[in-house]
């Protein structure tokens, strides 16, 4: 008897690798953290999740929490600001977009608000939370699967 797979990843990571960070305008260089995260697809038109970190950011350099309600604010505000369009300003997708970022362990939620993640510098979470604790998870596994693979596919020796 078979045994049923879910094809639903317990932890996703993508990561990209794009030129040094250097001389770009602030929305640029988010842009370019995001598409590096996998947060954001290369080509994509929507990129509101770079708005939404951006406020985030902004919001911790003052150390506050800030509502999903007042994230679409200011994202509306800072779109406006940068002459780009208004697509995904819904309330459900900043609310989704967020979870993203909660799920890269970048924000956290406290109560009904969120913030970047113990107000901790981007390099820091990175480095704790996704160089230490993730990436070590995925590569585990990636070898379990390996080494099943490789038993099977390996010749038997006499």
């Amino acid at each position: 008897m078979r045994k049923v797979i879910k094809d639903t990843p317990l932890m996703e990571l993508t990561l990209r690798r794009y030129e040094e960070p250097y001389n770009l305008e602030m929305r640029d260089l988010l842009k370019k953290f995001c598409l590096s995260m996998g947060l954001l697809q290369p080509g994509d038109s929507r990129d509101i999740i770079v708005d939404i970190l951006h406020v985030l950011l902004k919001s911790k350099k003052k150390e506050t929490e800030i509502s999903s309600e007042q994230i679409r604010d200011y994202v509306i505000e800072m779109r406006k600001q940068y002459s780009l369009p208004l697509q995904g300003v819904a309330a459900s997708n900043v609310r989704r977009q967020i979870k993203r970022l909660r799920d890269m362990l970048i924000v956290e939620k406290i109560k009904n608000n969120y913030r970047i993640s113990e107000y901790a510098r981007l390099a820091d979470t990175f480095e704790e939370k996704i160089s230490q604790y993730v990436i070590p998870t995925i590569t585990t596994r990636v070898k379990e699967y390996c080494k099943v693979i490789d038993e099977e596919f390996t010749p038997a020796t006499n």
